[in-house]
């Protein structure tokens, strides 16, 4: 990111959320928590602090993340949540560790082509990623189900698959549907946004640059 577009300060007002409709809170939390995702789930390079950083957020927003759309005046969950939001993407927990954008690359063009909020696009995107690249990030998946969603039972497989449905479920509970169908996005739509990515240069996403177009195509095609 260039420092020209990068804020000095911010102010933080969790009073200012009352004013948005719950639609757009929820975008806001999954949002958040796609972020944090993105510099956590890729491959261990014993980041210990920046581990534990993320799973904190990620904990964190799983908690708040429907209480605050329940109760618009649980101040103390809307604190929290902005408070998680801002330390998902000001510069500290990806500092020093891998990072992986793709599901914000394919999200980008979903919502430039359909329209559709930017934080549902993650939602959607992200279980399918996961599912496709589960081998890629298998060691981080088994660590983000046992110390985020506290999954402790049964084999590896077992645990990492449970994990990204706990994750999908979460964004349900958020009221955000994660299928392309429900948008009315079909196959012939899909080509095109993998074409329009192709224009883009968008061919080679992913922590380790071997997310190809392909790959983008059979993790769309899942989400529907």
């Amino acid at each position: 990111m260039s420092p020209l577009v990068f804020p000095k300060f911010s102010f933080l007002d969790p009073d200012l959320t009352k004013t948005l409709p719950d639609e757009q809170v929820a975008n806001g939390v999954a949002d958040a928590f796609v972020h944090v995702v993105e510099q956590y789930l890729t491959y261990p390079v014993h980041g210990m602090v920046q581990d534990r950083f993320a799973e904190g957020l990620l904990k964190t927003l799983v908690e708040i993340g429907p209480t605050t759309l329940a109760d618009k005046d649980d101040i103390d969950a809307r604190k929290n949540f902005i408070w998680s939001a801002t330390m998902a993407l000001n510069g500290l927990i990806g500092s020093g560790v891998p990072h992986d954008w793709a599901t914000h690359m394919i999200g980008h063009e979903l919502t430039a082509m359909f329209g559709i909020a930017h934080g549902r696009t993650l939602a959607i995107v992200l279980p399918s990623l996961l599912r496709e690249r589960k081998e890629q990030k298998r060691e981080k998946l088994l660590q983000f189900a046992e110390r985020v969603w506290e999954i402790n039972e049964g084999s590896d497989d077992e645990k990492i698959n449970s994990a990204i449905d706990k994750t999908e479920a979460f964004f349900n509970s958020l009221g955000i549907v994660t299928n392309l169908t429900h948008y009315g996005i079909n196959n012939s739509d899909i080509d095109t946004v993998v074409a329009n990515m192709e224009k883009m240069g968008l061919t080679a996403l992913s922590e380790t640059g071997d997310l190809t177009l392909d790959i983008v195509h059979k993790i769309l095609t899942a989400a529907k």
